[in-house]
C-alpha cells in the first residue's frame, strides 16, 4: 500500500508540473510557453465562435472514413454502446443526422416484391444511420441477418403479416423459423376478426402462442387501429399486455389509416412504462416522428426512415407501405 502511495504521490507532483511549466517533458519545450499562451491554449470557446469554427478535417464524400464525429462514424457509436456506453460525447453541431431519433426506427422493408438487392440497399442505410432495426419479411430475415452482422442493428420479421387471419400454430411456426433465422423481434398483426368478434380468449392465446414460440425474442403486437373503434383498441393493448408482449404496434401500413397521436398516447396509457409503444403507418418525416415520440412512442416503423433523419441521401418520396 505504500509503494502505492509512493507512485500517486509521484505522478500527482509531476502532473501538477507540467501544469503549472515547471518541469517534465512538457515543460517550456520549444521557447517556453507564457502563462497567458497557455490560458488561452485552455480557454473554452463561446458557442458561436465554436459553430463557426471550421472543421479541421474538411467535409467530404470520404468524411465517414475520419472517426472524428458521431455523425460520421456511426458505426463506430453503436460499436461502443454494445461494449457497454450508455452516454457518446460529441461537438456542437456535427451533423444533421438525428442519432437518438435514428436508435428509435425499424427501417422497414415489406413489399412483396423486394429483392435481394433491395434488402442489402436497406440492410446499408440501417448500418449508416444506426437505426434500431430492419423489418422484413421472414424469407429475408437470413439475408438481413448476414449484411447486419458485426453492425449492433437487429432484424425485426413480421408475422401473419398484413392479414393476421392465420391460425394460432400457423403464426407461432412462422415465428419459430423467424428466431431460428435471425430474427431478434417479431411483430405480429392481432387476429383483427376474432377481436371484432369478441373471442378473446382466441385473441390472447393466438398472441401468447406467438410469444412462446419467439423467445428469446420480443414481440410487437400489431393493432391495425385504423380497423378498431374505441373499445376494440382498449380491449386488444389489454389482452397483448395479458399475454405476455413486450409492445403494442398501431398498423401494418397497409389496412386502413395508420399511426395517429392519440392512439399512441391511449397505448401509452394502458401499458405504462412495462411495455413498448411503436408507431407505425404514415410515418414519413422528422417531424411525424418527433410528434410520435412526445406521444409516447418509443419505437417508430418507416420505410422514409433516411428522410426522417435528415439523411442527406434521402428519397424525394417515401415508399409505399409503412
Amino acid at each position: 500500500m505504500d509503494d502505492i502511495d509512493r507512485l500517486v504521490g509521484i505522478i500527482t507532483e509531476r502532473v501538477k508540473a507540467r501544469l503549472n511549466g515547471s518541469g517534465g517533458h512538457a515543460g517550456n519545450a520549444g521557447g517556453g510557453a507564457t502563462a497567458a499562451g497557455r490560458a488561452d491554449s485552455l480557454r473554452v470557446m463561446p458557442r458561436e465562435e465554436l459553430r463557426n469554427t471550421p472543421c479541421v478535417d474538411v467535409p467530404h464524400e470520404g468524411c465517414n472514413d475520419c472517426g472524428m464525429c458521431a455523425t460520421r462514424r456511426p458505426e463506430s457509436v453503436r460499436a461502443v454502446q454494445r461494449e457497454g456506453a450508455c452516454r457518446i460525447g460529441a461537438g456542437v453541431d456535427v451533423g444533421k443526422v438525428d442519432l437518438a431519433m435514428a436508435g428509435m426506427i425499424d427501417h422497414t422493408l415489406l413489399k412483396a416484391d423486394a429483392t435481394a438487392a433491395d434488402v442489402r440497399k436497406l440492410c446499408e442505410e440501417a448500418r449508416k444511420y444506426c437505426f434500431a432495426s430492419v423489418c422484413v419479411n421472414s424469407t429475408n430475415v437470413a439475408k438481413a441477418k448476414a449484411h447486419l452482422a458485426g453492425s449492433g442493428v437487429i432484424v425485426c420479421a413480421v408475422v401473419g403479416f398484413p392479414l393476421g387471419a392465420m391460425t394460432p400454430a400457423a403464426k407461432a411456426f412462422e415465428a419459430r423459423e423467424a428466431v431460428r433465422c435471425g430474427a431478434s423481434e417479431i411483430d405480429m398483426v392481432i387476429n383483427i376478426g376474432a377481436l371484432k368478434s369478441r373471442d378473446y380468449a382466441l385473441v390472447e392465446d393466438d398472441i401468447r402462442r406467438v410469444v412462446q414460440a419467439s423467445r428469446p425474442a420480443r414481440v410487437k403486437v400489431i393493432l391495425e387501429t385504423g380497423s378498431l373503434n374505441g373499445e376494440e383498441k382498449i380491449i386488444g393493448i389489454t389482452l397483448s399486455k395479458i399475454a405476455g408482449a413486450h409492445y403494442v404496434k398501431t398498423s401494418t401500413g397497409f389496412g386502413p389509416g395508420g399511426a395517429t397521436v392519440e392512439d399512441i398516447a391511449l397505448m401509452r396509457k394502458l401499458v405504462g412504462e412495462e411495455m413498448g409503444v411503436k408507431a407505425s403507418g404514415g410515418v414519413r418525416t422528422h417531424e411525424d416522428a418527433e410528434k410520435m415520440r412526445v406521444a409516447g412512442a418509443d419505437r417508430i416503423g418507416a420505410s422514409a426512415s433516411v428522410a426522417i433523419v435528415g439523411g442527406a441521401d434521402a428519397p424525394k418520396q417515401a415508399s409505399k407501405g409503412y
